[in-house]
C-alpha cells in the first residue's frame, strides 16, 4: 500500500526527490548476512530504486531472537548488522542509515566502527519525557545525528493530559495556538523532526502551521523545565533501558 501511494504521488507530478521514504529492519532480522539478504527486498516490496533511510528499529528485543552468529553479544550483533547496512548504503540500496530507541552508549558502539555515520535516531521525545531522554537528544545534536521525535504531544493515550498542562495552556493562550501546536513548535524549535499522525485535514493544516511562528526564549525555557516536574511523572514514556 505504501509503495502504491508513493507511485501514485509520482504519477501526479510529485518529484521522487521530494518524497523521503523511511523504513526499518527489525531485531529478528539482525545479523550480517540476514541484513544483506532482507533489506534489498524492501526495494521490491515498495517498487523503488532506492530507500532514503533504513533504521535499526531497536538495540534489541528481549523476547525476540535474531539471526546473528551464535555466541555474539547484543553489541556485536548490532555492529555486524551495521556493517551490512553500511555495505548496502555503498551499493545505493539506501542513502542513509540510522537507529531507533538507541541510548548514547549504543550509538557510540556503532560510531566506533568508523563506517557509515548514524544519520538519525528516532525515539520518544517531548516536553514531558525524563531528563535522560533529553541527554540523548543533546548528544545527537552535538554529533550531527538528526532526531525524529515520536509521541511528540505526550503519547497516543495522553494527548488530552498534555493539553491540560497549566504551562502549556498558558503558552497556548499567549500565542493564540492550540496546545498541540505549542508542543510541536517546541520540538521543531529545538531542532527535532516530528512525526505527528492525523487523518483530519484541519489538524494537518494546524501541524504545518508550526513553521509560521516561534516561541520566545523565556517560554522555551519554561517548557524545558517541564521534564523535572511532578506533572511530567504522570506521563508514560518508553524507557530505553528496556532495550539495553
Amino acid at each position: 500500500a505504501v509503495g502504491l501511494g508513493i507511485q501514485d504521488a509520482i504519477d501526479r507530478g510529485v518529484p521522487r526527490e521530494e518524497i523521503f521514504v523511511v523504513t526499518k529492519i527489525f531485531p529478528p532480522y539482525y545479523g550480517y548476512q540476514s541484513a544483506l539478504d532482507v533489506v534489498p527486498t524492501f526495494l521490491e516490496e515498495l517498487g523503488l530504486d532506492y530507500i532514503d533511510m533504513v533504521l535499526m528499529h531497536a538495540p534489541k528485543m528481549p523476547i525476540a531472537r535474531n539471526k546473528c552468529k551464535p555466541g555474539l553479544s547484543h553489541k556485536e550483533c548490532r555492529q555486524e548488522t551495521w556493517k551490512a547496512l553500511s555495505e548496502l548504503r555503498e551499493k545505493g540500496v539506501m542513502r542513509n542509515i540510522g537507529v531507533s530507541n538507541f541510548m548514547i552508549h549504543q550509538m557510540q558502539e556503532i560510531s566506533e566502527l568508523g563506517l557509515a555515520p548514524i544519520a538519525n535516531n528516532q525515539f520518544q521525545f517531548n516536553a514531558f519525557v525524563p531528563p535522560a531522554q533529553h541527554k540523548i537528544f543533546d548528544y545527537c545534536l552535538e554529533n550531527d545525528i538528526a532526531v525524529t521525535a515520536y509521541y511528540p504531544v505526550g503519547g497516543t493515550m495522553e494527548k488530552a493530559k498534555a493539553a491540560k498542562s497549566s504551562t502549556i495552556k498558558h503558552i497556548s493562550e499567549k500565542y493564540g495556538k492550540s496546545s498541540y501546536q505549542v508542543l510541536l513548535r517546541w520540538l521543531v524549535q529545538k531542532g527535532a523532526a516530528v512525526i505527528p499522525g492525523t487523518g483530519n485535514p484541519k489538524h494537518m493544516k494546524d501541524n504545518l502551521d508550526v513553521f509560521s511562528w516561534s516561541i520566545s526564549s523565556e517560554d522555551m525555557a519554561m517548557m524545558d523545565g517541564l521534564r523535572s516536574t511532578e506533572e511530567a511523572k504522570k506521563f508514560m514514556y518508553i524507557d530505553l533501558t528496556w532495550f539495553n
